[in-house]
């Protein structure tokens, strides 16, 4: 289906990646979405949050296609772009990560992938192309999803949005393993090297 069209795979890979985390987030209250479930505080909402901007910057700044989304957040403030603040909803997240995909994705779609950018922050490693930071952006993304989906399971176990999209999961079907059994025989297998 791609063969003849890299920049349609790679543009469809970076597509599915944003479709995958807004599925992760389904269904979850306002709490659950802010909780931070790590000890470095990452949360679900947080993930959305940084994606957004970090597509922005990439897609944006990088090949001089600004966005008017407004100022990224406080650099100043340590991961200010990894949690939602107190007057920002789940809404206001999602309304800035819907026109942030878009502004990436139109980006793919006027520049040829051997397009130039500069990424300011990457010192001696410039210029970029476009295939480049597309290849970066759908690597950063899908790091994020294998967060999502151990923040999940830690809310509601199996029973939430988790794998690797909505329509494939590529986990075993539910009744061909007891998920309870094959986590005490895991436990038991670590066991024995516990000293």
């Amino acid at each position: 289906m791609f063969a003849d069209d890299p920049k349609a795979m790679l543009a469809r890979y970076l597509d599915v990646a944003h479709d995958a985390l807004l599925w992760k987030l389904d269904g979850l209250s306002e709490f659950d979405l802010r909780r931070p479930l790590t000890p470095t505080g990452t949360n679900l909402l947080g993930i959305v949050k940084h994606v957004a901007w970090v597509e922005l910057e990439y897609f944006g700044e990088v090949f001089d296609r600004p966005h008017d989304l407004g100022p990224a957040p406080d650099h100043d403030q340590p991961n200010s772009d990894m949690y939602a603040t107190a007057d920002e909803t789940s809404g206001d997240i999602f309304e800035l990560f819907a026109p942030a995909r878009a502004h990436a994705m139109a980006t793919v779609d006027a520049l040829d992938l051997g397009a130039r950018g500069h990424v300011p922050w990457w010192g001696d490693n410039n210029p970029v192309t476009l295939h480049w930071i597309i290849v970066h952006m759908a690597t950063e993304i899908h790091r994020h999803l294998g967060q999502a989906d151990i923040l999940r399971e830690s809310l509601d176990g199996l029973d939430g949005p988790v794998g690797h999209r909505a329509d494939v999961t590529n986990l075993p079907p539910g009744d061909g393993i007891d998920w309870p059994d094959y986590v005490a025989d895991l436990e038991a297998i670590a066991a024995q090297f516990d000293s």
